[in-house]
């Protein structure tokens, strides 16, 4: 059996490392060629969000690098509806290939893998 790994993100993008950690374990995992899904919820949705201006916070932008992920074949990246609907946001997203989810959906994909990392 191989092992998956799925990549939980929680966090807002520029209020810790996590975001930027959890992105960074990702493409280490793609480079290895270990499948590797990428998940958002609560605040870790508003990673995806475009128009976002990192430069007001004086912050690096990092969510660039996201464009890279195809490259690495992490395709597979799932957003969790209902913290979408409770940010107030809409599936405006900065790069491709992202599906959202129901809670149950989002919550039976996730435990499909193998090991589960949240950040």
């Amino acid at each position: 059996m191989t092992n998956t790994i799925a990549i939980l993100n929680t966090r807002a993008p520029f209020s810790h490392t996590n975001a930027k950690e959890a992105l960074d374990v990702a493409l280490i995992t793609g480079t290895y060629e270990i499948p590797t899904s990428l998940y958002f919820s609560g605040d870790g949705v508003w990673q995806l969000i475009n128009n976002q201006k990192p430069s007001e916070l004086a912050v690096k932008d990092f969510l660039k690098t996201f464009a890279a992920l195809e490259f690495y074949d992490i395709e597979e990246i799932y957003v969790d509806k209902p913290s979408l609907e409770q940010r107030g946001l809409a599936a405006n997203f900065h790069i491709d290939n992202v599906t959202v989810l129901d809670e149950l959906s989002f919550a039976n994909s996730l435990k499909q893998h193998s090991i589960i990392l949240s950040f």
